[in-house]
């Protein structure tokens, strides 16, 4: 946490007051995740204000942004067992404890969107000549989602397998008009890593959707969208990071208009015919 403050100041000097503010997110981690802005101002012995200039310091565009990054820097700092254990001593029913941390993403997620990022994702699967799509484990499923809907649209948007050598087979077939989206929640693998790099010496565009805005992805990557993802147990919610998608999806379909209708009703005429459902 400390390295990442570093970095983020960049040198910056900082007063008395906001230096007593970075003293508690380095030294108290777990606190300053989840502690809201008069909460983390008390703890500091600071007034609000300072709160929010030491967020705006470090890049951000207040205190709920600049939270979003810290607690899930400190869940991807712990193992499964521990962010389980970050959970526990709670009697609260797991089913209300996981629709109440849903519902926080999502008004935390309404709050620091950055809906220009969204729009310009869909811009960009628009113009693409081809788009892969690549997530790790559970954390695919927004791709999933993202390479269906859209294909059905009539786009050539496919999920690629992370594993072994498939998504570099398929990299070496794109080049720059193509786009590659990437779901970075939680641990990053090497292979997604790996991939992103890849992507950037073709010069294929990189849009990535990822719960860290310092995740190391972001630095090569041409469009970012930031969400919340904490769960109520020991994994991460993928709840924020489905309505991005779902907002991708519906901006798509605004500006891919009639072509893209005329594919849906494509796809439903070949469903019928086949008599699929």
């Amino acid at each position: 946490m400390s390295d990442w403050i570093a970095g983020a100041l960049n040198g910056a000097r900082l007063g008395r007051a906001s230096e007593r503010v970075v003293a508690v997110l380095r030294e108290e981690p777990r606190f300053a995740s989840y502690a809201s802005t008069a909460e983390l101002a008390e703890r500091s012995e600071v007034n609000v204000a300072t709160v929010v200039r030491v967020a705006q310091q470090l890049g951000f565009s207040g205190w709920p942004a600049l939270r979003v990054e810290l607690r899930s820097r400190y869940l991807a700092s712990l193992s499964a067992g521990e962010v389980l254990a970050e959970h526990a001593g709670s009697d609260a029913d797991p089913v209300s404890a996981a629709l109440a941390a849903d519902r926080a993403n999502l008004r935390l997620l309404e709050s620091t969107l950055d809906r220009g990022q969204v729009h310009a994702i869909a811009s960009a699967l628009h113009t693409a000549g081809r788009t892969l799509v690549l997530g790790s484990g559970t954390f695919a499923a927004a791709g999933v989602q993202l390479s269906h809907a859209a294909g059905i649209m009539g786009y050539d948007v496919r999920m690629g397998d992370l594993g072994g050598t498939a998504v570099f087979n398929t990299l070496a077939r794109m080049g720059e008009g193509d786009l590659l989206v990437v779901c970075d929640l939680w641990m990053l693998p090497v292979a997604l890593r790996r991939a992103v790099e890849v992507a950037v010496q073709r010069s294929v565009g990189v849009a990535v959707v990822t719960d860290r805005r310092e995740s190391p992805l972001v630095g090569s990557a041409d469009l970012v969208v930031v969400v919340p993802s904490e769960g109520a147990g020991m994994f991460p919610s993928l709840t924020a990071a489905m309505t991005v998608i779902h907002a991708v999806l519906a901006e798509l379909a605004r500006i891919g208009g009639p072509r893209a209708l005329e594919s849906v009703r494509e796809a439903e005429r070949l469903w019928r015919k086949a008599d699929l459902f």
